[in-house]
């Protein structure tokens, strides 16, 4: 189902300090746990099963911001995932992927973005903090423009719609949120190389603070309205990074980013994707 915007002048606006109003457990056989009256959501991993959950609102178009804390220790072999999602075969998805690792090597976080059933956009990045000592805001801003990921309100990656050029764009598909925390220890650490040490389990992942400025689908219509009156809460629909925020975009790129597919002339021996010319 397409679903068309025209003129977007107020949006719902989720603030939610109770996660079990947003969210829903979904699998895990009790591994995951929404408790402190809804102020936190763990997910936990051992050798018998991962967990995970979901948003209970679809979402087309969102400045969506959960902040996360990441398995500590030895987390090679597990991946903690987080992401937007629609359904079907030719979906649309925006994700990050959090990448485990060895004591006191880095975490890698993964990049993606889906459309019309094709990814192969990945770009990858370490931090320059530690995501594992406490909380950070993990965000995405999805907007008619661009798609940008931002860590700690830094941006690390921008996705342009290039639909005037042949790149196909996430706009017409409702999305849910997704995270869950699983083994993937046949690639997740150095190509598969490192395993999972379940002498270590349970691994645990800590999520809070979920905000979204958002337009919710519901029924096949959207909380944006054309016919309400203009709201000032919506300047996420428009924004574009000002010259700092693009400046912080080249500091983290330069100096943080470490794959990046558009520089990838291995993989794409017929010639780069069309957005990678045009960036």
């Amino acid at each position: 189902m397409v679903f068309s915007i025209f003129i977007i002048s107020s949006l719902m606006v989720i603030s939610a300090s109770d996660l079990n109003q947003d969210f829903q457990i979904t699998w895990g056989d009790g591994r995951a746990k929404i408790v402190n009256n809804g102020e936190l959501l763990t997910l936990s991993l051992d050798k018998a099963s991962g967990s995970g959950f979901e948003s209970k609102n679809e979402y087309l178009y969102g400045q969506i911001d959960m902040q996360l804390k990441l398995v500590a220790g030895n987390s090679a072999g597990t991946v903690t995932a987080y992401y937007l999602s629609s359904k079907g075969s030719t979906w649309d998805g925006i994700d990050f992927e959090f990448l485990g690792n060895l004591s006191g090597d880095p975490y890698i976080l993964h990049t993606n973005v889906f459309s019309q059933g094709k990814g192969n956009r990945e770009q990858q990045f370490y931090l320059w903090f530690d995501p594992t000592a406490d909380f950070h805001t993990y965000s995405i801003l999805w907007n008619p423009q661009h798609i940008i990921f931002s860590v700690d309100g830094t941006p690390i990656r921008k996705f342009k719609n290039l639909e005037s050029a042949g790149v196909p764009y996430p706009k017409n598909q409702p999305m849910r949120i997704y995270s869950s925390l699983w083994n993937a220890d046949d690639w997740a650490t150095r190509g598969g190389l490192v395993k999972t040490d379940w002498t270590q389990a349970p691994f645990t992942a800590s999520y809070r603070n979920f905000k979204a400025n958002a337009c919710v689908i519901n029924a096949g219509k959207s909380s944006c309205s054309s016919n309400s009156p203009s709201s000032t809460s919506n300047s996420w629909l428009s924004q574009e990074l000002d010259s700092a925020g693009e400046e912080r975009l080249k500091w983290v790129q330069n100096n943080y980013m470490i794959y990046n597919y558009c520089s990838d002339a291995k993989r794409f021996p017929q010639g780069f994707p069309t957005e990678c010319n045009m960036a």
